[in-house]
């Protein structure tokens, strides 16, 4: 039976520091059937994770049709509901999501005072 030998560590050598993880966003994009306005919000939230959040995010799509459990447990009264999950505090937004500049707001991704108004 061979077992790997590594040498004890010297403490004199410092180990590179870790890379510190990228805070990665938790989206949950609640909307109902397949329709185009559906279709709409979906593309617009791909869009935001793939140019604002640069793909760091995680992007769940849930019809409301299909999961009604977790449209109840989630409190979603109109589609298309976006819950930004993590990181904290968790913010909704309603509605057709044409509007990125509100969204990113009201998501807390961009601070309040960068939008011109």
């Amino acid at each position: 039976m061979k077992t790997k030998f590594s040498p004890p560590e010297d403490p004199a050598v410092k180990k590179p520091p870790r890379k510190q993880r990228a805070e990665r966003y938790v989206l949950r994009l609640f909307v109902a059937g397949a329709t185009a306005r559906s279709l709409q919000a979906v593309l617009h939230v791909r869009q935001l994770c793939a140019a604002e959040l640069k793909g760091n995010c995680r992007l769940e799509v849930v019809d409301i049709y299909q999961q009604p459990a977790l449209a109840r447990a989630n409190q979603i009264v109109a589609t298309p509901t976006l819950i930004k999950e993590f990181p904290r505090p968790v913010r909704r937004f309603i509605g057709t999501l044409l509007t990125t500049t509100g969204l990113f707001a009201e998501l807390d991704l961009v601070a309040k005072t960068q939008i011109a108004v």
